[in-house]
């Protein structure tokens, strides 16, 4: 009688995403002056994430507790998003709570609870190592380095940062701009950064010391691209009622992305019309807590949005 055969194990093929993203994933609570939240899904990763999947798919690598609660990101699972550079590891996600002034131009942080992320290591999945594009959201310098060395290089790198990273760790940072091809920086850090009262000087010093582009965001007054063939500017679209404007700015990075690996092409023209798109996302971002202003608008709602934005910014 002839042996049974064992049985042939195949091996799954992981599929590369268009865009790998490495950043925060935490939990927010929030506080503003009509409203408060439990807690709520957030981090830079999660937020660039729900924005970048509406046009692409997205590989995101972070580090979470144990007490993540993964089933409230289904939704980004069947948009395309890959958790699998997402670790888990003994204790607590990284907590962030902070509150909004009336205006909602000014917030403060009640408490900063670092947990599992104070050891984030990133370490890219196989699959996530060729993307077409690379962001680096606003996490510690040398942690970003850490990830250029794993990557092959990608068409387009793109990086983010804030305040404190220049303060404690310029150094690293300027590696990182150096091996950049995109900057996003608000009006605050890139004045910090260079020195410049001029936002526009401050966008050709930014330049010169390594990314082509640069986008430095206005919050509610727009934003403007700057490259070695000139500067244009992108308007907002003008919102009734903010809720929350957490997570705006990682969404405005996310939709940029998502429309630019759609596309395939990175060039000027092809980046001015992301940022089309990106106002349009940020819009909704703010108009929801957390991740729910965009969470269940539909193509159509984004669509609808983009047309109202382009009849407000046409010049006569």
């Amino acid at each position: 009688m002839l042996a049974k055969a064992a049985p042939v194990k195949q091996k799954i093929k992981l599929i590369q995403p268009d865009v790998t993203v490495v950043g925060s994933v935490a939990l927010d609570i929030i506080h503003t002056p009509s409203k408060s939240t439990g807690k709520i899904m957030g981090g830079s990763a999660f937020h660039f994430s729900n924005a970048a999947s509406r046009w692409a798919s997205v590989g995101m690598v972070g580090v979470v507790g144990e007490d993540y609660p993964f089933s409230k990101a289904d939704f980004l699972k069947k948009r395309g998003v890959d958790f699998s550079g997402v670790e888990v590891m003994p204790g607590n996600t990284f907590l962030w709570e902070g509150r909004y002034l009336k205006d909602f131009k000014e917030r403060e942080t009640i408490r900063t609870e670092l947990g599992v992320f104070e050891n984030f290591n990133p370490v890219l999945p196989e699959h996530f190592r060729k993307p077409k594009i690379l962001f680096l959201a606003a996490i510690e310098p040398r942690l970003q380095l850490q990830v250029l060395k794993q990557v092959q290089r990608p068409k387009l790198v793109a990086i983010d940062t804030f305040k404190l990273w220049i303060d404690i760790a310029r150094k690293d940072f300027i590696k990182v701009m150096k091996q950049s091809d995109l900057l996003f920086v608000d009006e605050f850090e890139a004045r910090w950064l260079t020195g410049e009262s001029s936002l526009f000087k401050a966008a050709r010093a930014l330049r010169k010391i390594g990314p082509k582009w640069v986008i430095i965001k206005k919050g509610e007054h727009g934003s403007f691209l700057t490259s070695d063939k000139g500067l244009f500017l992108s308007g907002t679209f003008p919102v009734d009622k903010v809720v929350d404007p957490t997570g705006a700015g990682d969404s405005y990075a996310g939709a940029t992305m998502g429309y630019l690996a759609k596309n395939g092409k990175i060039t000027d023209e092809q980046i001015k019309k992301a940022m089309g798109w990106a106002s349009v996302v940020g819009s909704m971002y703010v108009e929801g807590f957390g991740p729910d202003g965009l969470k269940h608008r539909t193509m159509a709602d984004l669509n609808k949005r983009h047309r109202d934005l382009r009849k407000l910014t046409l010049m006569p």
